[in-house]
């Protein structure tokens, strides 16, 4: 039997460029596209000596061809931390809409299966807690965030639509809060910005009181939450991330500790309509697909502050060499 063929939009991103590695090792040929908007060769270079592996730099807003047969798509371009969507937002709008029409058609194109990397953003600032996936969801559309909550939600529209119209194979992931190696240090979220903040001596800056809760999953655990949900029958959506919920307050401190930093915790206005509350029910993941996550934060932390201390050293070092 031949490798199957798996096509990754933004596999230059943070998840993407996980997402390509363990494809690789699951025996798949993988097409790497991105147009580096705020994804980075650097987190593919380790993957181009592999002679499965191959990278695009395009725009999938815009076309997407592969001359070769393709058995998935994985959609996940798109910016996904604040900083990107609020800096980049018809862009954001743009790869949700234009870039989720145009890879299902490819996908149609291919007779290949499809997943779009949708977010637990759909959800809003939710009104249950903790969230299911029959709830509908709490979102602003014109606030500042719903250039990327209202492109999640319409890119699982229009998957579903190709689903139901087109008898397009398609899968949704709903993805929490995913922390991990290859995190940009300038990110935006809360632990880029706590461990950078913490490793450079600096105060650890907590928005509003810090009561706000987010349960973070550790990214090797996500990425095989979603492979089992593309090669599981479910088509309807699927939250993946870790139930553990923390206050962001409780995270701050457990990072100095982690650290060992002497930083000191500040507090600043709250963002508008950031999310009180976030924690997935995953038992559709525990039942349908036998998933659950298996590396628990402190764990993950600690790999994850290695891996920063690594990549701030290496940033220093370049700049010292350039300047």
């Amino acid at each position: 039997m031949n490798n199957p063929t798996s096509v990754v939009t933004g596999g230059a991103g943070f998840l993407g460029s996980h997402l390509c590695e363990r494809l690789l090792n699951e025996g798949h040929n993988v097409i790497c596209m991105d147009n580096l908007l705020t994804g980075s060769i650097d987190n593919v270079n380790h993957l181009q000596q592999n002679p499965r592996f191959c990278f695009i730099k395009t725009d999938v807003t815009n076309y997407i061809y592969a001359s070769v047969p393709v058995d998935y798509v994985f959609h996940f371009a798109s910016p996904a931390s604040p900083v990107d969507y609020l800096k980049f937002p018809i862009q954001t709008l743009k790869v949700g809409s234009l870039g989720t029409h145009k890879a299902l058609g490819f996908a149609k194109a291919k007779g290949a299966r499809f997943l779009i990397a949708s977010t637990s953003e759909v959800y809003g600032d939710p009104e249950i807690h903790p969230q299911v996936e029959e709830y509908w969801g709490n979102v602003n559309p014109v606030g500042p965030r719903g250039v990327y909550d209202e492109a999640k939600r319409f890119a699982e529209a229009m998957t579903l639509a190709y689903n139901r119209f087109h008898g397009v194979e398609t899968r949704i992931v709903r993805i929490f809060n995913t922390y991990g190696e290859r995190m940009r240090i300038n990110d935006g979220r809360a632990i880029p910005a706590f461990v950078s903040q913490a490793l450079n001596g600096e105060d650890l800056t907590v928005f509003g009181d810090g009561s706000q809760t987010r349960s973070v999953c550790y990214v090797t655990d996500l990425v095989d939450g979603i492979y089992k949900l593309m090669m599981s029958a479910y088509e309807m959506p699927v939250n993946i991330g870790n139930p553990d919920e923390i206050t962001m307050l409780e995270l701050a401190k457990e990072i100095l500790e982690l650290t060992g930093s002497s930083s000191r915790i500040i507090f600043n206005d709250l963002p508008q309509d950031d999310p009180k509350v976030r924690q997935p029910n995953i038992t559709k993941a525990r039942t349908i697909l036998k998933w659950e996550p298996a590396v628990n934060r402190k764990e993950g932390l600690l790999r994850t502050i290695e891996y920063f201390r690594k990549e701030m050293a290496r940033q220093k070092l370049n700049q010292y060499i350039t300047a």
